[in-house]
């Protein structure tokens, strides 16, 4: 005998998720549902001699969808072949808004489900001043009405053992709009089903996604006939739902408006005001940032010297040979490069927890949606925007908390644009190459330049966001109605548990993608074609017999890398990247900076014979770089390799290309389609290419 499925229903911010928690005592997994990229959360609990599967469907406000998060809750509820149809749903409702929840009860039990109700947050009823008479609901909703507070496990225990009860008959005392009557007969005779609601709701719906193309037409020819529209059949439904619930409600649910006057209206008025809101807003948004770019820091650095320190250590304790050397710079490093993004994932989605947890996402949704929706973005786009800044990996995840696809899907693809902190070192090598150390009228103007490239990524960004909402097509129409939720203190092992999620889906999802590539890019630093690359050290001493044995080591490094598979790589893309100023060895730091942006200043030192590890902070360090970069000459041009127009035709390619392995397998992670991966990856690639070769081509 299969498990029961209990599937847990109801509008967002109504606790459900902690519900969800106190139940499968954290039991669970997270997962997506098959074909889409919607969150899927399912947990276990063993009770009254069985093993329950508990899933906690996305938060909705209603059975007809208007965006991936409720057709999901569409398709489990609806499609009596799904195999995630529940033996029972659990309505779970908060006592604010109690008639919204009892909609989506009557719904669940007119399309045939068992079904009971839940109130949880039972004890804000009385702070906020409402009562509710619990036997005259339960007469109403016709099932046992249960009163729970996930935050301290109230109610929890009764709720789970009466798991077996079977909710009493449900006979409607709803009656469906009068004009559809008609159509709704012959929708009957088409589809026998055992409910009048289940066949309603393929009327009301639109186009069904498990039904066939035959099937939906053939609905559609009905609606056609008789005139009717989807949308309007919704809203008079839900029009007549409202005014009928109303009437029953009034002896059952009474509110004291004079407690109205709590503490979210007093909060709201600073918090939503039209000057202070923003202020408020954009002041949180920069600890969020500084938190990000500084805070991660010394933790970053910590794991970046472990993984180097463990690198070294397994060369010294292991025999030297190619498999050492995979081991320490390709398998160690790699792993390396996914663990150092720990830090700013956590503390990104520490923020993000607390700002949903406690109700206030909601009031960014609302400051932010009415600028960014000329954009084709959603109110919550800003926070994967601005985190961007910081770092694009953490940003790209945190665009799971916009429910509309398109938009979800639109963010993810242009918050790699932002300019992010591992362009940092570029800029500031480059910008001080090819742009003069002077002020004007008081301002630095390597400073100003270096404004520029930031205000640069913002623009495409938001240039791309509108190209992508033309292109890309939803058949979910995005509006911004919903209420805002009161605020409460975070639950703090939600908090622990989202951030723990969110960090091991990037560690065990896209980690496999970085590692694959490290490795892969190890390889073709490390192995080349012919005996030069392994007679090296022998060549580079028969030129130069009287190098330090330093300088000897740097030369070596420089001459491997040169006839290394990537440095003929490099050579190969030369007459691609010529156009645009480069020539060989700027092609084999675009390559090597494939595994992150950063990584070009080191490739570029190493190249040079500067040795392979490089701090721009360290002014001496850094002076060394700039005058053997300035030094350089391009053997194709015979000019200096970085004048200014390839200096900026290189500053424009790193402000737009897709750069980054890490990014890149966060997005694939997070559309769970390559499809949109490599789209994004060419038409970020091509943008970069388009820009630097105009450049250039203007400048020279």
């Amino acid at each position: 005998m299969n498990n029961p499925i209990i599937a847990l229903l109801g509008n967002p911010n109504v606790g459900k998720t902690s519900l969800f928690n106190r139940i499968t005592k954290l039991n669970q997994k997270v997962g997506n549902y098959p074909g889409v990229t919607v969150e899927k959360r399912e947990g276990q609990v063993k009770a009254n001699n069985k093993t329950y599967r508990i899933i906690d469907l996305p938060g909705t406000y209603t059975l007809f969808p208007s965006s991936m998060d409720e057709e999901v809750v569409f398709n489990t509820l609806v499609n009596k072949e799904n195999n995630f149809r529940p033996n029972l749903v659990i309505v779970v409702a908060e006592p604010t808004n109690l008639k919204r929840s009892i909609i989506l009860y009557q719904q669940a039990r007119e399309l045939g489900l068992p079904a009971i109700f839940v109130i949880n947050m039972i004890d804000e009823a009385k702070e906020k001043g409402i009562s509710i008479d619990i036997q005259q609901l339960e007469q109403l909703l016709n099932t046992k009405v249960y009163q729970t507070n996930a935050r301290t496990g109230q109610g929890i225990d009764q709720l789970i053992k009466n798991f077996d009860a079977v909710p009493p008959m449900y006979i409607s005392q709803f009656s469906l709009p009068a004009e559809a009557n008609d159509a709704l007969e012959e929708t009957k005779r088409l589809f026998p089903l055992e409910t009048e609601y289940h066949t309603w709701q393929y009327l009301a719906k639109g186009e069904v996604s498990f039904l066939s193309k035959e099937k939906n037409q053939a609905i559609q020819h009905i609606r056609d006939k008789y005139q009717l529209k989807a949308e309007k059949l919704q809203k008079d439904e839900a029009i007549l739902r409202s005014k009928c619930l109303d009437q029953s409600l009034a002896t059952i649910y009474a509110k004291d408006e004079t407690s109205n006057t709590n503490k979210t209206n007093t909060i709201d008025k600073i918090l939503l005001h039209p000057i202070f809101g923003y202020i408020i807003f954009f002041g949180i948004l920069f600890l969020i940032f500084q938190a990000i770019y500084t805070w991660s820091g010394p933790a970053m650095d910590f794991i970046d010297g472990l993984f180097g320190d463990l690198a070294a250590y397994t060369q010294t304790v292991l025999p030297p040979g190619p498999l050492t050397d995979l081991l320490s710079n390709g398998i160690i490093k790699g792993i390396g490069g996914i663990v150092i993004f720990i830090p700013q994932i956590v503390i990104l989605y520490i923020f993000v927890s607390i700002m949903e947890e406690t109700g206030y996402m909601s009031r960014v949704v609302f400051l932010m949606d009415r600028w960014l929706r000329p954009f084709g973005l959603n109110g919550k786009s800003v926070i994967p925007l601005i985190s961007g800044v910081a770092c694009a990996v953490p940003a790209v995840m945190s665009a799971r908390n916009i429910e509309n696809t398109k938009e979800r899907l639109v963010t993810i693809l242009v918050t790699p644009f932002m300019t992010c902190s591992a362009r940092l070192p570029i800029y500031i090598v480059l910008i001080g190459l090819v742009i003069p150390d002077t002020t004007y009228a008081g301002f630095h103007l390597q400073g100003i330049v270096l404004f520029v490239m930031y205000l640069l990524g913002i623009f495409a960004a938001l240039f791309s966001a509108i190209i992508l909402t033309k292109i890309i097509k939803s058949k979910h129409r995005s509006f911004l109605i919903f209420e805002l939720p009161t605020y409460k203190s975070p639950d703090w092992k939600n908090v622990a548990l989202n951030v723990w999620e969110k960090t091991s889906s990037f560690v065990f999802g896209a980690g496999k993608i970085i590692l694959a590539i490290s490795v892969i890019l190890w390889a073709l630093g490390s192995f080349g074609p012919n005996d030069k690359f392994s007679r090296a050290e022998e060549i580079v001493q028969q030129n130069n017999p009287n190098l330090s044995a330093e300088d000897l080591d740097h030369e070596v490094t420089s001459y491997r890398l040169e006839h290394s598979f990537l440095g003929y790589l490099g050579m190969a893309i030369e007459p691609i990247v010529a156009p645009l100023g480069y020539d060989w060895k700027m092609g084999i730091g675009l390559i090597s900076s494939f595994a992150a942006r950063e990584v070009f200043v080191g490739t570029m030192a190493t190249v040079y014979s500067l040795g392979d590890e490089v701090d721009i902070e360290d002014e001496a360090t850094k002076t060394t770089v700039l005058s053997k970069m300035k030094s350089e000459i391009n053997r194709n041009t015979g000019l200096p390799a970085y004048n200014f127009a390839s200096g900026i035709s290189l500053l424009l390619f790193y402000a737009f290309a897709m750069q980054c392995m890490s990014t890149i397998a966060a997005v694939k992670r997070e559309t769970g389609s390559w499809k949109w991966t490599l789209i994004q990856v060419g038409f970020m690639t091509g943008l970069a290419y388009l820009s630097a070769l105009i450049a250039y081509q203007l400048l020279k």
